[in-house]
């Protein structure tokens, strides 16, 4: 089976940064697009930013000029550097990858995994 794990939440003050990590592991063949969304108290998911295979990125309006989402594509990883960090911010934030997998019986499918999550706090 394939397993998305992430790193590197926590608390920080306003103004401050953080950097996400998620790695991917397990009968991977290849992974297309990567990518972080996060969901706040009362709120529904919301998409933070995305990455293709190729590199190109997709950022919700309200963390352009703030995040940078990159991946390294020989280690599975996809990464979220966040500075400028607000209040609104404040989130569980979740990786996600759309990945073609092999099953135990030898067929390749293409699923979309998640990460367990990872709480960022931004707060004084």
């Amino acid at each position: 089976q394939v397993q998305l794990v992430e790193s590197g939440g926590g608390l920080v003050q306003p103004g401050g940064s953080l950097r996400l990590s998620c790695a991917a592991s397990g009968r991977i063949v290849s992974i297309n697009d990567m990518g972080w969304y996060r969901q706040a108290p009362g709120k529904e998911r919301e998409l933070v930013a995305t990455i293709t295979s190729g590199g190109d990125t997709n950022y919700a309006d309200s963390v352009k000029g703030r995040f940078t989402v990159s991946r390294e594509n020989a280690k599975n990883t996809v990464s979220l550097q966040m500075n400028s960090l607000k209040p609104e911010d404040t989130a569980v934030y979740y990786c996600t990858a759309n990945i073609v997998h092999r099953m135990p019986y030898g067929t390749l499918i293409r699923s979309d995994f998640w990460g367990q999550g990872t709480q960022v706090t931004v707060s004084s």
